[in-house]
């Protein structure tokens, strides 16, 4: 009889089990401004019963919508302790129920700091950076499987491999990592990308566990280091379980099914555009594999919200990075952004905003002058430098000035400053994972990348460099994007060349490396640069001069992009030398006087930290 009751009662828990087959969040936190949480509850038919919740706790609102399978329950945690609540759901033939913790928060989490313009970013692929756990290079959960051989396929990298190698980009002069996207891509192939993601709770397993990243945060704050989260808003994959079985048709933008967007961000500010230029620009999808979503829809904004909310506060995360920010509903994402700085007022999040044009760039950011006029904010502090970027991959190869020539490009794209809210915290960059290769660009020009460098480590902003380049890693946009995103050397077992070791490193992987320790290690302590005012002035003879100064400290750089040595007339900078004698360059080494003239070499930079 016990054995017949034993087997009954395991029969019945296997049946109330396969109730729910996802719940979303998982858990939540105590002490949150954020009090009211939407929890979904997903299950064959769930939303045919009724639903309670233990501990005095108050449901304020339930959710159906047109799919069964889906339940959206929201209570009020404002005031209640950590502890694990139960649900209880019913319907006429049986009842089941499922624990919800609330779980306790971290000290102080709201104020977290984040990054700023004292950082330098490192931005690195995880599955082509290194392979600590060669274990999970294949998951039989996930359809594409590791093959290091298909230049396009996943190679392995993971989050231990970056744990693996944080006293190197600590040693770099690194103080934050952003890392493209680690949750699920269940895509067959091209998956290593992670920007289609089938699960936005769940870290890819090929890449480790969500205890990992947790872990990996961990690690880099024992460092004083930050880790930056790449954050989706505008899309998922067409392999999310939420695709496959929609809890609502307008989950996702509809045409109905597919529609390619026009990329034409402009419509979203444009007064004259057409409205279906600007719906198949912020509705389009951006490529037919990545279904966009309705941000419109406040059930789908606020699990954006939540979900968002939910890894700051459970990997401790220092920041956000935010992909195709200019394609979302405008709206939506400002309500997104504001929310998540409301909850963590010291947060930063950057924004991809790939435009051309610095009026069009500053919309988009915080309190902007430009969006004013439209009554718009959408509240996002940050956002991508994509003119100096423009700027950058072609500069040096101008030898000769002209009148939009050489670096008076540099001059003309910092001259517009004037249109951002806070030029300080916008992203400068040399390239990224969807550019072409500075190094290959500039054909692993030595010179020319110690040029580009001493700009990024010396302006306005906040300097992020992509892996790889420290060491002169280059790689063909023309070829595809896994030739941008070759593997590290060294990362793997067997690598010939190991360039994470300085006995590993090749004499040229090494000039390269020495460079970028020196100039970064320099830029971490120099207040001046973080947030000096800026000086510059018209360059003449393809030679540009700019001062970063403050009442404390005063440092002169010069550029010199011609390919001849040149004599600079110091008179003409004397508002920012006044008294000044002598400057120390620190990339030499030497102190330089600075009494009449001042020689430097073609090709060259200086940095000089007046006396």
């Amino acid at each position: 009889m016990k054995k017949l009751l034993y087997i009954l009662t395991t029969l019945f828990t296997i049946s109330i089990s396969a109730q729910i087959d996802k719940m979303e969040p998982p858990f939540w936190f105590e002490g949150m401004n954020k009090s009211e949480i939407q929890i979904l509850f997903y299950g064959k038919n769930i939303a045919q019963n009724s639903v309670s919740v233990s501990n005095n706790v108050v449901i304020t609102n339930v959710t159906k919508t047109e799919n069964p399978n889906y339940l959206f329950v929201t209570i009020d945690t404002k005031n209640v302790a950590a502890q694990t609540l139960k649900f209880q759901f019913k319907n006429v033939k049986k009842s089941f129920s499922k624990d919800f913790e609330i779980k306790k928060r971290k000290e102080n989490s709201a104020n977290r700091k984040s990054f700023d313009a004292s950082d330098v970013m490192y931005l690195l692929m995880p599955d082509r950076f290194a392979n600590g756990d060669e274990s999970n290079d294949s998951s039989s959960k996930l359809q594409e499987k590791g093959n290091r051989n298909l230049p396009g396929g996943r190679h392995g990298g993971d989050i231990q491999g970056i744990i693996d190698h944080l006293d190197y980009i600590q040693e770099l002069g690194a103080t934050a990592i952003w890392s493209t996207p680690l949750c699920e891509d269940n895509d067959k192939g091209y998956s290593y990308h992670t920007y289609g993601q089938s699960d936005v709770y769940q870290i890819d397993a090929r890449y480790g566990t969500n205890e990992d990243y947790k872990r990996l945060a961990a690690e880099m704050h024992k460092r004083d280091m930050k880790l930056i989260k790449d954050y989706v808003t505008n899309h998922w994959g067409a392999e999310h379980w939420m695709f496959k079985d929609m809890p609502t048709y307008d989950w996702f933008h509809q045409f109905p099914g597919y529609a390619q967007s026009n990329y034409r961000m402009t419509t979203q500010f444009d007064p004259n555009a057409s409205e279906r230029d600007a719906k198949y620009c912020m509705d389009g999808w951006f490529v037919p594999s990545m279904p966009d979503l309705n941000q419109s829809n406040p059930l789908v904004l606020n699990y954006l919200i939540q979900n968002a909310i939910w890894w700051i506060e459970y990997a401790d995360l220092d920041g956000y990075r935010v992909d195709t920010y200019s394609y979302n509903d405008k709206d939506g994402i400002a309500k997104w952004t504001k929310a998540i700085t409301d909850e963590y007022p010291y947060f930063n999040i950057v924004g991809e905003v790939w435009m051309h044009d610095q009026a069009q760039m500053s919309y988009w950011q915080k309190d902007s002058p430009i969006a004013k006029i439209q009554s718009y904010n959408s509240y996002l502090p940050s956002v991508m430098d994509f003119t100096l970027h423009d700027a950058f991959g072609n500069v040096f190869n101008e030898d000769k000035a002209g009148w939009n020539d050489g670096v008076i490009k540099f001059y003309d794209n910092f001259t517009n400053d004037f249109l951002y809210a806070n030029p300080n915290n916008l992203l400068i960059f040399l390239e990224n994972h969807d550019t072409g290769r500075f190094n290959q660009i500039y054909k692993n020009d030595f010179a020319k990348y110690q040029l580009g460098m001493t700009i990024m480590a010396t302006m306005r902003g906040i300097p992020q460099l992509y892996y790889g380049s420290e060491i002169g890693m280059a790689g063909d946009k023309g070829k595809g994007d896994a030739d941008i995103r070759q593997d590290f050397p060294g990362g793997w077992k067997g690598d010939t060349n190991n360039a994470f070791s300085a006995s590993g490193r090749t004499a040229e992987q090494a000039k390269y490396f020495d460079f970028s320790k020196k100039i970064l290690n320099w830029r971490k302590n120099k207040a001046v640069i973080h947030t000096g005012k800026l000086t510059h002035y018209i360059p003449e003879n393809n030679v540009y001069v700019y001062f970063r100064h403050n009442d404390k400290e005063t440092v002169m750089v010069v550029i010199n992009n011609a390919p001849d040595a040149q004599k600079l007339n110091l008179s003409r900078f004397q508002e920012n030398i006044k008294s000044f004698t002598s400057g120390n360059d620190i990339l030499s080494g030497e102190t330089i006087d600075l009494k009449t003239e001042l020689a430097i070499d073609g090709k060259s930079s200086m940095i000089l930290e007046l006396k």
